[in-house]
């Protein structure tokens, strides 16, 4: 944020050129086409879980309710943009939370008490264990490998480079408001992962007690609580309809968000900073619009299919941002010699690297079969280092820029 305000940046592309000073805004522009690729699919499995979740509530076809899903979200974020979008993920936020508490309140209670669910964990070979996974087909459980422990830690990297994450910081107000909105960030992110693994580990013993038969789709297990929770009467079935909002909230937040990222890429990164078009403020929002709703209909197009899996296709979309953003991010704060060059590289590199690495170096399996976000992070970051040494240091204006916000660092 601090960074980003010293030069005048409003989206991450922006701040990619500006940073290094590239006056052709060739890296804005490439950052912009990362943006639509990985969104796309991203936004795709956002319609995706809406579609599943109406068409398991209501019967209706899939596809259906997938489009309206997709036809909502699309209407309030291009009438109301950035702040109809930041308003709804407040009220989202709260939904979410209620939600949360009450599928885990009354799933612990229908599984007969914390000590049931507990008692059902422990008796579940490797469950629990930091070393050892459980298999649910042979009921033993095996080793933790080492390829597995560095996939899913892998995952932490992501967050350097997801550019709707990025951009809510850069948007802060006030300068003094940022420790309070790390705290937040930080403690709402803790409290929901936690929960919402813990309700996984609360579902099983509501199976294990039989008040829920075994769910052949995981992604489900909340539906079906609030399914359990609406046969208890009225007032309980508004809850119930509180907790399905809570799902539809999560999906709407976070969808709203790349939309606008993805909008503002085109509209101010490619079309006036890259192709220098002279458009005016209504014609640059009429741009911003438009590009909202042709990514809307690619990613329902790829949406389309009932069976595909929401969390495979959010690993890859995650995957993408985090080799491809992660590191330019890191060493544009944290490295004064990198310059543009290095930049381009190591985005180039680590977009490239997840596509190839997912469909022709995993298939090959063994140690291969890594995550690629990690692969895909390491070769950035070695492709920025190489490339910004092998061509010549940044200029003495973008140097001064750069230790001038390292000193203001160092007064906080």
């Amino acid at each position: 944020r601090r960074y980003s305000h010293q030069i005048d940046a409003i989206t991450v592309p922006q701040f990619f050129s500006k940073r290094w000073g590239d006056e052709r805004n060739l890296l804005s522009a490439i950052a912009a086409v990362v943006i639509m690729i990985f969104f796309v699919p991203y936004l795709a499995s956002g319609f995706s879980a809406c579609g599943k979740l109406f068409a398991s509530l209501f019967g209706i076809n899939y596809v259906s309710a997938m489009l309206i899903s997709a036809a909502v979200i699309v209407i309030y974020t291009v009438m109301g943009g950035f702040l109809a979008a930041s308003f709804t993920d407040l009220v989202q936020s709260i939904i979410m939370t209620v939600a949360l508490v009450v599928v885990l309140g009354f799933g612990v209670a229908q599984a007969g008490g914390m000590e049931a669910v507990m008692d059902n964990a422990r008796s579940l070979a490797g469950y629990l264990s930091l070393v050892n996974i459980h298999d649910p087909a042979t009921g033993g459980s095996a080793p933790y490998s080492l390829l597995t422990i560095c996939s899913l830690l892998a995952w932490g990297l992501g967050y350097f480079g997801m550019p709707h994450i990025l951009l809510r910081f850069m948007a802060i107000e006030e300068e003094k408001k940022l420790a309070l909105s790390r705290r937040v960030a930080t403690t709402w992110v803790v409290i929901s992962m936690g929960v919402a693994v813990f309700i996984g580990v609360v579902g099983n013993g509501m199976t294990k007690a039989g008040a829920m038969e075994q769910l052949s789709d995981a992604e489900t297990i909340i539906v079906q609580i609030a399914n359990l929770i609406s046969c208890y009467g009225v007032p309980a079935a508004l809850l119930a309809g509180v907790i399905l909002a809570g799902i539809l909230a999560a999906t709407m937040s976070t969808a709203d968000s790349q939309l606008l990222a993805a909008s503002s890429s085109v509209s101010q990164n490619l079309a006036v900073e890259f192709f220098h078009l002279k458009i005016s403020g209504k014609k640059s929002v009429l741009v911003a619009r438009s590009t909202m709703v042709v990514i809307s209909l690619i990613a329902a197009f790829l949406a389309r299919d009932p069976d595909s899996s929401v969390f495979r296709v959010v690993s890859f979309a995650w995957a993408g941002f985090g080799a491809a953003f992660g590191p330019v991010v890191l060493f544009a704060l944290f490295w004064k010699r990198s310059n543009k060059w290095g930049a381009l590289a190591g985005m180039v590199t680590g977009g490239v690297m997840v596509f190839v690495w997912k469909y022709l170096v995993a298939p090959m399996g063994g140690a291969l079969a890594i995550y690629e976000l990690l692969p895909a992070f390491l070769c950035a970051c070695v492709a920025i280092v190489m490339v910004s040494l092998l061509t010549p240091a940044p200029e003495q204006s973008i140097l001064e820029a750069f230790e001038c916000f390292k000193s203001k660092q160092k007064q906080k």
